[in-house]
């Protein structure tokens, strides 16, 4: 275990960018406790040890409520030089109001959102809007006023969880010419490994009750392609899911792309280790670097 913590606050000197980006589905997790974050770590500084091992982080906090002024300098404060937050769009837009109207209807919500955030410029990655499942081909015109009347500032990524948009069919055509046309990404969901097998524990229960099972389509419609991965907590059986992955990654960065990789597991409290052990099959893309140093603990690997 460490018997040091970095003071709160702390900016590390710039480090080299990696080809790509990897990060979790979130930054604060407490079972992470002296192994993400150092031992005497609490939730005010979780982010800064966070984003000094990984890169990005899915900002689910947003769909919920816009944060304070006061939460915004935090993040500020703690987020590491390179590092990139993917926030989500507020439910109230992308699920109560379902996006009907185009922007010109959640105009001030979206102007609210952006301003308040924008003190974060610098760390902001593709915002994500994700859809429910109910938000199909009836919503598609909805989908297509919306993305393009989105404010060119800022890079966006939708994530459908209809099946109408995984036919392959003129429906699905339509809506990936209009994310190449306006350069948004499109969300890669992949829950494979998660529903491959029962679930056993009351955490995958909750995650098969929770995250959708849909096709995966491995398409880049623009320039940071994102992959959602839902794992398993077993890393050795989440690798036949991975392999997939690895020569995709490597395309796209070969092609000048610069994708985002998220990986989730059941209740994630193995989702760091399982995200490092995804980083090191990469090894052989240029620019790769490796993350931070692990240390067998009795229970647990220890990042630091």
């Amino acid at each position: 275990m460490l018997t040091s913590v970095q003071p709160a606050n702390t900016k590390l000197a710039p480090r080299n960018p990696q080809p790509y980006y990897l990060g979790l589905p979130l930054w604060s997790n407490s079972a992470w406790l002296g192994s993400l974050y150092p031992a005497g770590s609490n939730s005010q500084n979780y982010l800064q040890h966070y984003s000094t091992v990984f890169n990005t982080v899915e900002g689910n906090t947003t769909f919920y409520a816009l944060p304070s002024v006061a939460t915004v300098d935090s993040w500020l404060r703690q987020a590491q030089p390179g590092f990139k937050f993917c926030f989500k769009l507020p439910k109230t837009i992308t699920h109560s109001g379902r996006l009907k109207g185009g922007r010109l209807q959640h105009g001030a919500e979206l102007s609210a959102f952006f301003t308040r955030l924008q003190p974060l410029a610098e760390h902001l990655g593709p915002f994500m809007i994700q859809l429910p499942a109910e938000a199909g081909a009836n919503a598609v015109d909805d989908i297509v006023a919306f993305i393009a009347g989105l404010p060119q500032d800022f890079q966006f990524s939708i994530e459908l969880r209809s099946l109408d948009f995984f036919r392959k069919d003129d429906l699905e055509k339509r809506l990936n010419q209009c994310l190449i046309q306006h350069q948004v990404d499109r969300v890669c969901f992949d829950s494979r490994a998660l529903f491959s097998q029962p679930a056993n524990t009351e955490a995958e229960k909750e995650a098969q009750r929770k995250k959708p099972k849909l096709p995966v389509h491995a398409i880049a419609t623009a320039n940071n392609p994102i992959v959602r991965f839902i794992g398993t907590k077993n890393s050795d059986y989440n690798q036949q899911y991975y392999q997939a992955w690895l020569p995709k990654i490597a395309q796209w960065c070969a092609e000048g792309k610069t994708p985002y990789f998220f990986v989730h597991t059941p209740a994630n409290q193995v989702a760091p280790l399982h995200a490092q052990t995804l980083h090191d099959q990469l090894s052989h893309l240029s620019g790769w670097q490796p993350l931070a140093k692990t240390v067998q603990s009795k229970n647990q690997l220890a990042m630091f």
